[in-house]
């Protein structure tokens, strides 16, 4: 693929799994392993790298984004970049909620994290995916599909708002009666890779039909230089 626009990192969604690594140095270097005590969490410095981890992944992809933006001047560049820079102060501000809670950081920490859901979830649909085209052969899809059940597609844009949605839930408090805070936190975390697979099929089709359409795609490059040997020499 020669748009690099799909090649966000997928270790976007290792944000949990880091944590826990984390929290695994902190729980065993710090010897509360061995007093079954949990003082990490009432640290400062762990606090603050709990924050930082986390938000690692999306800077990076922000410094890239504004990276194009300057050297390629485009200026969608800039819009995914805007995009990114919600996403970071929405996580941020969810993680001091989590940490502080408290009315300002609510009343925050939803509204970014409202912002941020919408912008990702256009984004996704729209430009990653190439669909809700009005005026396609595919009403509210695009010219060219893969998937001979344009059904699927539908299914699919509904199931990423309602992904897309879930993390709400972590700032609006609601609660499952028999599963504990982290274990939802947990839940939520596999149900974002379930919807990262999802986003990799269709933004993968998007962008083979892109590269197709554009004369981008090639099943050999040719050298250059001629391989055959010249006999009468």
């Amino acid at each position: 693929m020669n748009d690099r626009r799909g090649f966000e990192p997928q270790w976007n969604l290792q944000v949990q799994a880091i944590r826990s690594f984390e929290f695994y140095i902190c729980y065993y270097g710090w010897g509360n392993s061995r007093e079954r005590l949990k003082k990490c969490q009432e640290s400062d410095v762990y606090e603050i790298f709990y924050i930082i981890v986390a938000a690692i992944p999306f800077v990076v992809r922000l410094l890239q984004c504004l990276r194009r933006l300057f050297e390629e001047k485009d200026n969608s560049q800039g819009l995914n970049g805007l995009k990114y820079f919600t996403t970071v102060a929405a996580l941020v501000l969810r993680t001091l909620f989590e940490l502080k809670n408290g009315t300002t950081l609510t009343v925050l920490a939803t509204t970014f994290s409202g912002i941020t859901t919408i912008a990702n979830t256009y984004w996704d649909i729209v430009i990653d995916w190439g669909l809700l085209q009005r005026n396609s052969k595919n009403p509210w899809l695009r010219d060219k599909l893969l998937v001979p059940n344009k059904a699927v597609y539908f299914v699919a844009i509904v199931v990423n708002i309602i992904l897309r949605l879930v993390w709400m839930q972590m700032i609006l408090g609601f609660k499952v009666p028999f599963l504990h805070r982290k274990a939802m936190t947990a839940v939520v975390a596999c149900l974002e890779i379930i919807r990262r697979g999802i986003w990799n099929f269709f933004r993968l089709e998007n962008e083979h039909l892109n590269n197709v359409g554009k004369y981008r795609a090639f099943k050999s490059v040719p050298l250059p230089f001629n391989h055959e040997v010249d006999r009468s020499m």
